[in-house]
């Protein structure tokens, strides 16, 4: 596992094929034997965020409590330059090198470009979905506002692979394709290509599943927690009613949420359960809460009990 402490040069020549992972990041070379963290601090990354990507897709390590170290915004960011990347370069890099490297006039090399097509097509479709749908829903997280109408599981149930037509195209050059000498060695060339792509879509999809839908949905779950919280103050502040409650009717509140009956609430107080009766009618009146649930968030809110006495 890698370190904020290691060099990065030192990562790199380890792994030379975590050199696009920087571009990713936004972290240009010339950064000499600087650390991770040093690096990372230098170039506005986030350390934890980057070396979890890191790790996942060198090692294969994710640590599952990471969740809440993890930046949303640093994954949003990677994620964005990722496809921007593979839709603007990577993709129309390979389609050069096949027009180069076939002859337009056999018919099974035009097949093999139709499939390159399709294959783009399909890959730009999925990650123009991405950017279309989950990023800007992200993003709004970001922001504090709620999108009831869609969630990270709705993009997750639909997450698959979308490689295979990449696999078949590779199996048809190396199983069917013949090539005079020039051809062969330009085709085996794209061939290198489409295996890199292979793994660099396959290490994309993981850090899709495995950090950015776990910390999404984590990130979904804290805010609609406060959503909720703040929707019962707002309900609490804004209540309707201009009459405040008796020191009598906080007194059968108080009773109420430590899960007393009305009998008990009547021989407490010292008066009968028709009193009892009309203090909760009005209560339910002027605050328009008319649950033990409600009345019991009423006193907790407005300090009336300590949460440690009622009876959940």
């Amino acid at each position: 596992m890698y370190e904020p402490d290691d060099s990065l040069i030192s990562i790199i020549r380890d792994n030379y094929n975590i050199l696009q992972s920087l571009g990713s990041f936004g972290i240009s070379l010339g950064f000499g034997d600087k650390t991770v963290r040093e690096v990372c601090e230098m170039q506005g990354v986030d350390t934890y965020t980057f070396l979890a990507v890191v790790n996942l897709t060198i090692n294969g390590y994710r640590n599952p409590n990471d969740i809440d170290r993890l930046s949303v915004q640093t994954l949003l960011h990677y994620l964005k330059a990722s496809h921007e990347y593979y839709l603007d370069f990577q993709l129309p890099f390979i389609r050069k090198e096949l027009v180069d490297a076939l002859d337009e006039k056999d018919n099974l090399a035009r097949l093999i470009l139709k499939l390159y097509d399709d294959y783009a097509h399909t890959i730009r479709s999925h990650m123009q979905y991405e950017e279309k749908m989950v990023f800007p829903y992200v993003e709004s997280m970001l922001k504090n506002e709620i999108k009831t109408e869609y969630d990270i599981d709705t993009f997750s149930k639909h997450h698959g692979q979308v490689d295979h037509k990449l696999k078949e195209l590779k199996n048809i050059i190396i199983k069917y394709l013949p090539s005079d000498g020039l051809h062969n060695n330009q085709l085996s060339a794209t061939l290198y290509d489409i295996y890199n792509n292979e793994e660099w879509l396959a290490q994309h999809a993981l850090v899709e599943d495995e950090i950015f839908i776990p910390v999404v949905r984590n990130l979904e779950g804290k805010l609609r927690k406060d959503d909720v919280s703040l929707k019962i103050s707002n309900m609490i502040r804004q209540n309707p009613s201009s009459e405040e409650l008796s020191e009598r009717e906080k007194d059968v509140i108080i009773s109420l949420v430590q899960g007393m009956s009305n009998k008990e609430i009547a021989d407490h107080l010292c008066i009968s359960i028709n009193t009892v009766i009309t203090h909760r009618r009005n209560i339910a009146r002027k605050l328009q809460i008319h649950s033990p649930a409600g009345l019991t968030i009423y006193a907790i809110v407005n300090k009336l009990v300590d949460i440690s006495s009622v009876k959940l």
